[in-house]
Order: structure tokens, then C-alpha cells, then sequence
């Protein structure tokens, strides 16, 4: 009776110390205090024996730890959704800073609402003075007169023969046959017309 009780002491034991053993090799990367700030924490997570360990424990330093260090001394926090860093007092913001961070996120998103809707005004202004003008230079072009050609006056042939000699006369040079001929050929043909009338005279 004595050895059973004593046995199962001992398994209970050993099944404790199974059952705890993880907790404790899990808590020992952390030193006796605990780290103070993230930085202190990615240290010691860099000591890990394995990459799975030190991936484990880097992630539990991001999730108990919001601030980073700055170089000049306090903590700085950045607010992915506002793109934008914050400096708080300590590794983590407090409740205080929190409520300025959100309120400032607030701000932000009524900002870029109201650049969207600004945004979207000037876009609507633009697509219409676009189809004004559109409208506009189509008026113009169906209004647009095409100018009907002119036809040349009509000229007789004896003008258009006189205006061919003035410019035969103008083109040619003095005392050469080609520009005589024409003038002595007409200056026969009025002294055959003169002898032809006088003849006619004669013989009636």
C-alpha cells in the first residue's frame, strides 16, 4: 500500500515535470528581470540556439513591444495605417499617448477624405470643360463656310488674241525675224484689203 502511494507520487511528479518542462526552457531566454524594450529582447532572442527558436522569440518581442529606441534617448512609435512615427516616454505607448495617436488617426482619415472628394470634383471639372470644348470646336466646324470658287470673267477671242500679241511684243526682242514677221505679214495683208478695194473702185 505504502510503495503504490509512493509510485504514484513519482509519475505524478515526472508528469509534472514534463508538463512544465517547455514553460521553463521557454521562459529562460528571457533574462531574471525580463528585457526592458524591444531592443533588449531582440538580443537575447538572437542567443537562440535554433532559427525556429530565434523566430519564435523575435516575434514575442514584437507583439510585448510597440516603441523602438531612439539614438538621442526615448522611444518612438510608428503607426503603420498613418504612415507616420510617434515619440512616446516609453517601450510602449500609454494609455494617454494612445488616445492622441488614435486621434490623430482620426484626423488623418478625415484629411484623406476629404482629398479624395476634392480629388474626384476636379476630375468631374476636367471631364466636363473637356466636353465642352469638344462641343464647342464641333459648332465651330459645321458652321465653317467653305468658299465656292470664283469662275474667270469671260473674255472674247478678240480680246484674249490682242492680249496674246501685247504679250508676244513684250517678250520679243527688237529686229528679230521671228518677232517682225507677224507685223509685216499683217501690214501685207491690210495692203492687199487696200489694193483689193481700190480695184473694185476702178472696175465699176
Amino acid at each position: 500500500m505504502i510503495a503504490s502511494r509512493a509510485s504514484a507520487l513519482l509519475i505524478a511528479a515526472i508528469a509534472a515535470c514534463v508538463v512544465l518542462m517547455p514553460a521553463r526552457a521557454h521562459a529562460q531566454w528571457w533574462s531574471a528581470r525580463g528585457p526592458a524594450d524591444f531592443e533588449e529582447c531582440a538580443d537575447a532572442a538572437e542567443k537562440a540556439a535554433t532559427r525556429e527558436a530565434k523566430t519564435s522569440q523575435l516575434s514575442e518581442c514584437h507583439s510585448k513591444f510597440a516603441g523602438r529606441r531612439k539614438p538621442g534617448g526615448g522611444y518612438t512609435y510608428f503607426d503603420f495605417m498613418q504612415n507616420r512615427n510617434f515619440d512616446i516616454a516609453g517601450p510602449n505607448p500609454t494609455p494617454e499617448e494612445q488616445k492622441q495617436i488614435d486621434e490623430q488617426y482620426t484626423a488623418f482619415l478625415d484629411q484623406e477624405r476629404r482629398s479624395s472628394i476634392a480629388a474626384a470634383f476636379t476630375v468631374k471639372q476636367l471631364q466636363q470643360a473637356s466636353l465642352k470644348q469638344a462641343s464647342l470646336k464641333q459648332g465651330a466646324l459645321k458652321n465653317e463656310k467653305v468658299p465656292v470658287p470664283v469662275e474667270a470673267p469671260n473674255k472674247s477671242p478678240a480680246a484674249a488674241n490682242d492680249l496674246r500679241a501685247r504679250i508676244k511684243s513684250a517678250n520679243c526682242a527688237q529686229h528679230s525675224f521671228s518677232c517682225d514677221w507677224p507685223r509685216l505679214s499683217e501690214g501685207f495683208k491690210d495692203l492687199k484689203k487696200l489694193f483689193g478695194a481700190s480695184n473694185k473702185a476702178k472696175k465699176s
